[in-house]
């Protein structure tokens, strides 16, 4: 069975999505397809199975917030 998923991260501003999505980048490569809208970062996640496509899906989301963190402090 194959599992999709989009998450869509809404910022401020594009100059943060492009940031939250350059800190992202290289602990998603070859896992997360990602794209910017605006000031919207879209993932498209996918899985072989439950257990990989939720671990893609929770280490994204930690990650990402980790860099919601450092915008927050960088005001």
């Amino acid at each position: 069975m194959n599992f999709k998923a989009d998450i869509k991260l809404e910022y401020k501003t594009k100059k943060q999505a492009q940031i939250a999505l350059e800190s992202l980048k290289p602990d998603n490569i070859n896992y997360v397809n990602s794209k910017i809208q605006e000031s919207t970062l879209i993932f498209k996640l996918s899985g072989e199975s439950i257990r990989s496509f939720l671990a893609s899906a929770d280490d994204l989301i930690f990650c990402e917030m980790v860099v919601e963190k450092m915008l927050n402090e960088m005001k």
